[in-house]
């Protein structure tokens, strides 16, 4: 398969990863995602502007350095550093084969941000993907996100998007 990927050096993106078989992973290992991130930011520096971490999916939102554009090393890395050390069966036979353990999808998504308001939706979306997905009622409930941080940064208001869907995400898919 020719898959290519829209690399912009300096760029930001948007990344939705997921577990392999949307196993419900990520909250009850949630201190070990976050050493990983911390590991990898410290070798191969990226700002991580929002990110939401679910059961078996996260979505963030990077800008890498100028002149950088290499997000899948990170993502290689972070998935790595993640799986060591959980105890799962190796998956199918091809996983087995290439010593692979089932936790991760092979593949990620990721979006190029084009503009501020391309970045304003997407940062929407993900702070409200807990709603969406039922486990908060609130973003503001769900301890897993950096919601917390935007309000104090004055994104948003405390309350936002715990009493309708805001406006602009009806209808978003971005999984």
């Amino acid at each position: 398969m020719d898959y290519r990927r829209a690399r912009q050096p300096g760029g930001t993106y948007f990344f939705t990863v997921v577990t392999h078989a949307r196993q419900p992973l990520l909250i009850d290992h949630v201190d070990r995602l976050r050493r990983a991130f911390r590991t990898v930011r410290a070798r191969a520096p990226f700002d991580l502007e929002a990110i939401v971490i679910l059961p078996d999916h996260l979505h963030a939102v990077w800008r890498l350095p100028q002149g950088d554009a290499d997000f899948s090393s990170r993502w290689q890395r972070i998935k790595r550093l993640f799986s060591s050390g959980i105890d799962l069966a190796s998956g199918d036979g091809s996983r087995q084969r290439k010593r692979e353990r089932a936790v991760w999808q092979r593949r990620f998504w990721e979006h190029a941000i084009r503009d501020g308001e391309d970045w304003r939706r997407h940062v929407d979306y993900i702070h409200f993907n807990p709603v969406k997905h039922g486990v908060a009622p609130s973003p503001g409930q769900w301890p897993h996100s950096s919601f917390r941080r935007a309000v104090q940064q004055g994104w948003y208001a405390a309350d936002w998007g715990s009493q309708v869907v805001p406006a602009g995400l009806q209808g978003m898919h971005f999984e």
